[in-house]
C-alpha cells in the first residue's frame, strides 16, 4: 500500500496540477446505523469552507442535486486527478462525513470509456443519497460523465449503484472536453487498479 504522500504526489503529475490536501479529521468506527440526513444549508456551508474563493456556483449545484434526489445522508471532501484520451483513468481520496455515523476515509478509482480527452485535476465534494450504513460506499457506482471546463469552473455528475446515488460536484484546474461512460469504485485502502 503506497502512503498518502506518494498517491498525491503522483496524482498531481498525472493531472499537471497541485492542490493542498485534505486536512485531518476525526475517524468514527463505522457501524451499520443508517446516516442522518443533512440539509443543503449545512453541505453549502461546509462547501464554501472547501472550495474556498472557487465556490461561486456551488449552492446552484446543491440545490439542483436537492432538488431531484432528497437530502444527502452523506457527504465526501476529497482531492481526484484523471486523464483521458478515449479512455482514461481517474483516482481520487477524501473523507465520507456523516452526522450521526461518524467519518470514514475513502480512495476511489475507475476507467472510462468515450469521446473524452484531456486532463484535470480536482477538488471534489460527493452528496450520498440513501446511503443505508457507511460501509455500503464500497462498492461500484456507474453512470455518464460529461465535462467541459478549461482553467476552472464546476462540473456535476450522478452514479447509481442500487438505490444509493453519489453526486460527485467537482470543481478543477485543467482541459478536459467530452462525454463518456464510466464507474467509480470505492475502496477503505488505496490501489492503482481501476477494476
Amino acid at each position: 500500500m503506497r502512503s498518502r504522500r506518494e498517491f498525491t504526489q503522483n496524482l498531481a503529475a498525472l493531472a499537471g496540477a497541485s492542490w493542498i490536501g485534505v486536512g485531518g479529521a476525526a475517524f468514527a468506527n463505522p457501524g451499520s446505523e443508517r446516516p442522518a440526513e443533512y440539509s443543503p444549508d449545512d453541505i453549502v456551508a461546509d462547501g464554501h469552507k472547501f472550495f474556498g474563493s472557487i465556490s461561486r456556483g456551488l449552492a446552484q449545484a446543491v440545490e439542483s442535486a436537492t432538488q431531484r434526489w432528497g437530502k444527502p445522508n452523506g457527504y465526501i471532501l476529497g482531492q481526484e486527478a484523471g486523464g483521458a484520451f478515449f479512455g482514461g483513468l481517474r483516482y481520487g481520496e477524501g473523507v465520507m462525513h456523516t452526522r450521526n455515523a461518524g467519518d470514514l476515509r475513502v480512495f476511489w478509482q475507475g476507467p472510462s470509456l468515450g469521446l473524452d480527452a484531456g486532463a484535470d485535476g480536482d477538488r471534489t465534494m460527493m452528496l450520498v443519497y440513501n446511503l443505508p450504513s457507511t460501509n455500503a460506499i464500497f462498492r461500484r457506482f456507474g453512470g455518464v460523465d460529461g465535462s467541459a471546463y478549461l482553467v476552472g469552473g464546476f462540473g456535476v455528475t450522478a452514479l447509481i449503484n442500487d438505490d444509493v446515488y453519489v453526486v460527485p460536484i467537482r470543481s478543477g484546474v485543467g482541459a478536459r472536453l467530452g462525454f463518456n461512460v464510466s464507474y467509480l469504485k470505492f475502496t477503505p485502502a488505496s490501489t492503482w487498479n481501476p477494476f
